[in-house]
């Protein structure tokens, strides 16, 4: 398994965009123009692949924050442990930017994966692109 970090500029940010789209654009019905946001220009990426891409993230300063977001693992290989490796690189390279914790908005089916990685659930739920989310914080 490899991870790689890079931003938008690097070829293998289309790997990582063909991921979030089969997962969050396909699946699940979000609208192409809620995925692509405009905001990957100012956020880091990052892409687990193993002989293929399997999953990716991304992370962007929000008011001092680091905000983790765009958390996709392909529906054939959820559940092998690439959300948790993709989520341990973030964390690293969290800490060592210079951040002491992440932020996150969860889908509340996968809430309880967050919290085995140790992120606390804050707030009340509430709805994004028609999907309920919680908002989620861990101490780096």
């Amino acid at each position: 398994m490899d991870i790689a970090v890079f931003d938008v500029e690097d070829p293998r940010f289309d790997d990582a965009l063909a991921i979030r789209t089969r997962v969050f654009v396909e699946e699940q019905d979000v609208p192409m123009d809620r995925e692509v946001d405009g905001l990957d220009d100012e956020a880091t990426h990052f892409l687990v692949t193993d002989d293929e891409p399997l999953a990716t993230a991304r992370v962007r300063d929000h008011d001092g924050e680091l905000k983790v977001e765009r958390v996709a693992v392909l529906a054939d290989h959820r559940g092998e442990g690439y959300g948790a490796a993709v989520m341990d690189a973030v964390e690293s390279w969290g800490r060592e930017s210079g951040y002491d914790e992440v932020v996150l908005h969860a889908q509340v089916p996968v809430v309880e994966f967050y919290e085995r990685l140790g992120y606390d659930v804050e707030g009340e739920e509430f709805e994004d692109a028609g999907i309920p989310h919680r908002t989620m914080r861990k101490r780096l």
